[in-house]
């Protein structure tokens, strides 16, 4: 009966050890999670993803807030090609005759005037061509005259017709043989009026046929050039135009008067405008593309023929929501913009920016379309630049907390 007494004591000492434990041990778990979610909500406070710039630093860091805009922006095409000059404004000028080169009067890059000496050219043959002339010019004045007698004497039935006829052989053929000299004269740039009354040039002045710079000189002082031979290249470039390759795929959208924009490769920083004033209508095989051609806005002296150029062509345009580049940043492949609010704290200005996801469309001249993914309260305003460093604040801010 003792030892049924002291077992029962026993069992009911330890069944209160238990008991107490485990109250404890629940109190603590209990405690535990308490602090835990107190810790969950406290971190999700410091990680709310919002950036507090003070007034100061605002106006220090130009930042520029506003309502998010509808600016009319168009959908480009992409091509790349060149600056050229249309056919009827490039001249190569030749030699008519065989001769040596006895005077330059251009360099490459010298400003020249239709007509204007280029060059001089000398040869024997030139003073046999002028004697040649005078000569045929001289016997066809005489020839006139007798032609005139003889007819006037075959329609009297005076003359004999033989003679009157062989007359007029005589005359046609000196006639035709004059004006076969003097055309020559004429492509040789030679005064036919001095020649007639006597006057034989030593040499051959070389003319450019159109206005323009020189591009190319080809000769030589002596050299002897023969008939086509080239001595210069001459380009207009005041007709210089963009000449650029559009493939297969966007040609349905370029239309005569669209606008491009475009670059020049070897001048970086120059931005120029041009309207289309011709699209091809046959595709080159290598790439498969078509020519556009369009006229320059402003054309400055640094275009020159040849050089590379990458355009934009401006084609559908249509009003949508957009931001300038600079107000736009991508996150972990998102793309986001910052809404903006401020309030005092303390007697001051604070600013608050709060990142928002969004979808991006057309980017045209430097601003891009903004879909946004929720409509934006009625007056909320947004960041238009410096997103770089507000989402660089932000991180570093996070960052510092974090520690």
């Amino acid at each position: 009966m003792k030892k049924q007494i002291i077992y029962i004591l026993a069992l009911v000492l330890m069944v209160s050890v238990f008991t107490g434990c485990g109250s404890k041990s629940a109190d603590n778990s209990e405690d535990a999670s308490h602090e835990h979610k107190e810790g969950e909500e406290g971190h999700e406070e410091e990680g709310m993803s919002e950036l507090h710039l003070s007034d100061l630093k605002f106006e220090s860091l130009g930042i520029k807030i506003d309502a998010l805009p509808t600016r009319a922006l168009s959908d480009v095409v992409e091509a790349n090609g060149q600056l050229e000059v249309p056919p009827q404004h490039e001249a190569t000028v030749t030699a008519i005759l065989g001769a040596n080169v006895t005077s330059i009067k251009v360099i490459e890059g010298d400003k020249v005037r239709k007509g204007q000496i280029l060059a001089y050219l000398a040869h024997p043959n030139l003073s046999s061509i002028q004697s040649n002339y005078v000569r045929a010019y001289s016997q066809l004045q005489y020839l006139e005259k007798e032609h005139a007698r003889q007819k006037k004497l075959y329609e009297e039935n005076v003359g004999s017709g033989k003679t009157y006829q062989q007359t007029l052989a005589d005359y046609q053929t000196t006639k035709g043989e004059a004006k076969g000299y003097e055309a020559q004269l004429k492509q040789l740039s030679l005064n036919v009026e001095k020649i007639r009354q006597g006057e034989i040039y030593e040499q051959v002045p070389v003319v450019s046929p159109i206005s323009g710079y020189i591009e190319k000189v080809e000769v030589q002082l002596g050299q002897f050039v023969d008939p086509q031979t080239v001595m210069f290249r001459v380009v207009n470039t005041d007709h210089i135009h963009a000449d650029l390759m559009v493939f297969e795929k966007d040609v349905y959208k370029v239309k005569k008067g669209q606008k491009i924009t475009f670059t020049v490769e070897s001048v970086p920083g120059a931005t120029l405008t041009a309207d289309i004033y011709s699209v091809g209508k046959q595709f080159e095989q290598n790439p498969k593309a078509v020519h556009i051609h369009a006229e320059i806005d402003q054309k400055e002296d640094f275009l020159i023929p040849g050089m590379y150029i990458n355009g934009r062509i401006h084609t559908n345009s249509r009003e949508v929501m957009a931001l300038p580049e600079d107000a736009i940043i991508e996150e972990e492949g998102k793309p986001y913009i910052f809404i903006a609010e401020s309030h005092q704290e303390d007697g001051e200005t604070e600013w608050a920016f709060k990142p928002v996801e969004i979808r991006t469309g057309i980017i045209d001249e430097g601003w891009v379309e903004i879909k946004l993914l929720e409509a934006l309260p009625e007056g909320t305003k947004v960041a238009w630049n410096n997103a770089y460093y507000l989402i660089g604040e932000m991180k570093k801010g996070d960052t510092e907390h974090g520690h």
